[in-house]
C-alpha cells in the first residue's frame, strides 16, 4: 500500500473541496485526529503496519463531508472504496478502515482496538486546554448548517449531556483525557452558573 500517496490525495481533496461553512469538520480537524490516533496508538503499542491502518482511517474518516453532513461517515466509506484501491490497499485493509468510521458515528460503537483508538481521537478535544476553543468552532458551523440557531446556553447544555454520556475506550485515552474533561464539565457547570 502506497499511504503517503493516499495521504497526499485526500489532503489535496479536502483543502479544495470542504465547504468553508464547515468551521469544525475541516483539514484542521482531519490532522488533529491523525495526529491523536498516533498518539493514542504509540501508548496502545500498536505496531508500524497497524498504524498505517488507522492513519489512513484517520485521514479518510470525515472525508465524506465532501458530500453530505448528515450520513457522512457513510459517504467516507464511498470514498475510500472507490479511491484506496488506486493506493495499492488490500480488500483486507478497506474493510477494516470502513469499519473504524463507520464507528465513529454518534453514538460511537467501537468493539475493536483500531476501532476504539478512531473513536478515541476523534473525540480526543474533550479532555484538552483548547477544548472551549474547538467547541466553539462546532458550535458556529452547527448554527451555520441548521435553520435553528443555538444560544450559548442551549450550546453548553448539549455539552454537558454529552460529556456526561461519553467515555473513553482506550485505556491511554482515559489517562491522558479524563482528568481534561471532566475539569472543561466542571467550567460549563460554572458558566451555566454565572449566566
Amino acid at each position: 500500500m502506497d499511504y503517503h500517496k493516499a495521504k497526499d490525495y485526500i489532503i489535496a481533496r479536502l483543502v479544495k473541496d470542504i465547504d468553508p461553512v464547515l468551521t469544525y469538520h475541516n483539514i484542521d480537524h482531519t490532522i488533529d485526529v491523525l495526529n491523536s490516533v498516533c498518539r493514542i496508538a504509540e501508548g496502545e503499542k500498536i505496531h508500524s503496519s497497524e498504524l498505517v491502518i488507522l492513519q489512513t482511517a484517520a485521514l479518510y474518516h470525515d472525508a465524506g463531508m465532501m458530500v453530505s453532513y448528515k450520513g457522512h461517515e457513510k459517504e467516507s466509506v464511498k470514498i475510500v472504496r472507490e479511491k484506496l484501491p488506486e493506493f495499492d490497499y488490500s480488500e483486507n485493509d478497506i474493510s477494516r478502515i470502513s469499519k473504524m468510521i463507520l464507528t465513529t458515528e454518534l453514538p460511537q460503537s467501537a468493539s475493536t482496538l483500531d476501532e476504539m483508538i478512531l473513536c478515541d481521537a476523534d473525540l480526543d478535544y474533550l479532555g484538552r486546554d483548547d477544548f472551549f476553543w474547538i467547541a466553539q468552532s462546532l458550535r458556529l458551523e452547527w448554527n451555520r448548517l441548521n435553520t435553528r440557531h443555538t444560544t450559548i446556553k442551549e450550546w453548553f447544555e448539549l455539552q454537558i449531556k454529552f460529556m456526561e454520556g461519553h467515555e473513553y475506550f482506550t485505556d491511554v485515552a482515559k489517562k491522558l483525557r479524563n482528568e481534561g474533561k471532566a475539569r472543561n464539565l466542571e467550567q460549563i457547570y460554572e458558566l451555566l452558573n454565572k449566566s
